[in-house]
């Protein structure tokens, strides 16, 4: 099998900061009491967690919130470094891991697809080449030369997507964006993921909406409180969680 995505003993944690309430007096005369407080803390996101993704499936993280799927996913998009363990990742990355990530609040619609297609990886020849279809496929008609801050969090979702539509990644990453969008565009977005699959690309997907998952994925990967609880074909590992949320 031709592994591309690889998880081995991966621990993530978070550090906790408290709040130092006698301030600059606790810091003096009492440094390590202070410096305690400071990092003595730590939040657990994830925590021994093996898997592997081979190149064209398409998988889905599924878990209750705050179980640790988001955090799973910015480890292989490597915009985070595990705490214990190895993440091993082959291949380009395209990722939506938050709504508005990566846009500027001032910059219109247009000036932020140009923005987002470079960090993604497109040359500009490429992507003056794309933007017609970009914009077309984004459904944001006169708002596109609008500053971003007027955009509601489904004309973000359509306009984040709609850059990753005109990419070539090897990994696609979708992280909860199709929620926000409305019905006729969620289905768009769906057909587009399943071109992407039918061209090879490995689809790593997040979302509570079970159905979509059923669509899209062959593989669940589930996580419950933080460590891995299964993983198998979507149909059985779905009914198990569906049995244990009920």
């Amino acid at each position: 099998m031709n592994r591309v995505i690889e998880f081995n003993n991966v621990t993530k944690r978070y550090p906790l900061y408290h709040h130092i309430g006698s301030g600059i007096k606790e810091l003096i005369f009492h440094p390590h009491r202070a410096m305690g407080l400071l990092t003595g803390r730590s939040y657990l996101a994830i925590e021994n967690i093996t898997f592997c993704v081979d190149k064209g499936e398409s998988v889905a993280l599924i878990g209750r919130n705050g179980a640790g799927k988001s955090t799973s996913l910015g480890l292989v998009a490597g915009v985070m470094k595990p705490t214990n363990g190895t993440v091993k990742v082959v291949g380009r990355v395209a990722s939506m891991l938050e709504l508005g990530g990566g846009v500027h609040p001032e910059l219109t619609g247009r000036e932020n697809i140009r923005l987002n297609a470079t960090l993604l990886g497109l040359r500009r020849r490429e992507l003056n080449a794309r933007l017609d279809k970009i914009i077309e496929f984004s459904e944001l008609g006169e708002f596109i030369d609008e500053p971003i801050r007027v955009y509601s969090s489904g004309m973000l979702a359509k306009l984040g997507f709609s850059v990753i539509t005109q990419v070539d990644p090897d990994i696609l990453i979708i992280d909860e964006v199709l929620a926000v969008g409305d019905i006729s565009f969620q289905r768009k977005c769906i057909n587009t993921i399943n071109e992407f699959r039918k061209k090879g690309v490995t689809i790593l997907f997040v979302s509570h909406n079970l159905s979509d998952i059923k669509q899209i994925c062959d593989k669940v990967i589930w996580i419950e409180s933080h460590k891995l609880k299964e993983i198998g074909d979507a149909e059985t590992v779905i009914a198990h969680y569906q049995a244990a949320m009920a």
